[in-house]
């Protein structure tokens, strides 16, 4: 039975899409600690993101990479943070976050409070972005 990550990079469960492919798929955090907080995950599922083989961490992070990328043009920032906790859900993911200071990457810090209208906004100017 498959995970909740494998159901929304499935399209079964609604997200905010920002980018995809083929092995990959990234979506905005649905309680994030800034705009443009985004997740990417693996399509495969697995649970442990070490447990993947070399050649698929090594393409997950160049996929993550474009994402920040796409991040920090749509939401001007510092740097976009990189965090694997992998604790709250079985599917290996990378969190991808805009900061302007490391404390903007504590995950004890309050999470926003957005709209659906407001995520919709966020994940299409990250979109727009994408190279």
């Amino acid at each position: 039975m498959a995970g909740l990550f494998a159901k929304i990079a499935a399209g079964e469960i609604p997200s905010y899409k920002v980018a995809e492919d083929d092995r990959f798929y990234a979506f905005l955090d649905i309680n994030p600690l800034a705009k443009g907080h985004t997740l990417v995950i693996p399509r495969r599922e697995v649970d442990y993101i070490f447990d993947l083989d070399d050649d698929e961490l090594a393409a997950m992070t160049v996929f993550a990479k474009r994402v920040a990328r796409a991040i920090k043009a749509a939401f001007p920032c510092r740097k976009v943070g990189m965090a694997v906790l992998g604790l709250e859900v079985p599917h290996a993911h990378i969190h991808l976050i805009p900061m302007q200071s490391e404390k903007d990457m504590l995950f004890s810090n309050p999470k926003l409070k957005l709209t659906d209208e407001e995520f919709g906004e966020i994940a299409a100017r990250i979109r727009a972005e994408m190279e």
